[in-house]
């Protein structure tokens, strides 16, 4: 555990927490430029949904802020709404996804149809339903840095214990608990969601490049959701409150595997048919520029 500053830039401290969600973030980013690569999506294509993917994320990051503020508002209103640093991933998770899906449709209904620029116009050779499937890849290699930078940084920690399992990775006084944190053996929910989620990535991954499973949504939403509301008894931490007997987040995890259950209907029903499978068109990575033809994957 870190959670002082490593160096200053410029004045500025830097802390391990910082540039393990840096990490995840560029990881996750050169992960979905390979994987558009490989799976033939053209340039258009993998441009265009990268450029939202970035202005969606930095949204989202506004809004893990947000929702951690709403709920320390909601459990304690006298102070106020104040926005703060702290963040929840909930709130990172819902505010990325609904403001990339609201420009990607503003985009692809509106704009597109409607313009005489060359460089909006729509010519990709794949859809958003075809980069699904590689997507929640990216968001758990981010999210899994970012857990990681949680165990430097002392917050999101487990309950107090005097097992092997126990290190001292919690920071700052639980008022909760009456105790300060630091230097006390917790359950290390931080690196065990990390290796959950690094070990998810590789079974999706799995799936997909393999066996052409296209419904990794559906597993990522259901897996984690199963994860984080059995976690959440194990941590200490304030995550604020919603609902008497469950945190924020079990709240939320219960909605997502609601939507990962859904998603397998709208898969089969709906996003199957809207596919373009870039795979099986004419290879855009032939050797001397030629086009080779794909055959459909079994």
């Amino acid at each position: 555990m870190h959670p002082q500053a490593l160096f200053h830039v410029f004045g500025q401290p830097v802390y391990a927490y910082g540039i393990c969600m840096a990490v995840g973030i560029i990881a996750c980013f050169i992960f979905l430029m390979w994987a558009f690569w490989y799976r033939n999506f053209n340039e258009e294509a993998s441009d265009k949904i990268l450029i939202i993917g970035i202005l969606a994320t930095a949204f989202g990051i506004f809004m893990a802020m947000v929702f951690q503020s709403l709920y320390d508002y909601i459990e304690d209103p006298s102070e106020g709404f104040r926005l703060n640093t702290s963040m929840t991933f909930y709130g990172g998770l819902i505010g990325g996804v609904s403001s990339f899906l609201i420009v990607w449709n503003l985009y692809i209904f509106v704009i597109a149809p409607r313009t005489k620029s060359k460089l909006l116009q729509n010519n990709m050779n794949a859809t958003l339903t075809d980069a699904l499937p590689i997507i929640p890849m990216g968001i758990t290699i981010a999210h899994a840095f970012g857990r990681l930078g949680c165990f430097f940084g002392g917050c999101c920690y487990g309950a107090p214990t005097d097992s092997w399992i126990g290190l001292p990775c919690a920071h700052g006084y639980n008022a909760e608990l009456g105790m300060t944190m630091d230097g006390v053996n917790v359950i290390p929910v931080q690196l065990m969601e990390c290796i959950f989620l690094f070990i998810l990535t590789g079974i999706m991954i799995v799936l997909y490049f393999k066996f052409n499973f296209n419904c990794n949504f559906g597993v990522y939403a259901i897996a984690y959701g199963v994860w984080r509301f059995i976690i959440e008894f194990f941590r200490v931490d304030h995550r604020g409150s919603f609902i008497p007997g469950l945190t924020p987040s079990q709240l939320w995890a219960i909605v997502m595997v609601i939507l990962g259950i859904a998603y397998f209907f709208l898969y089969k029903y709906l996003f199957k048919g809207m596919m373009k499978h870039p795979e099986l068109q004419p290879s855009l990575h032939a050797k001397g520029g030629e086009k080779a033809e794909k055959t459909p994957a079994e």
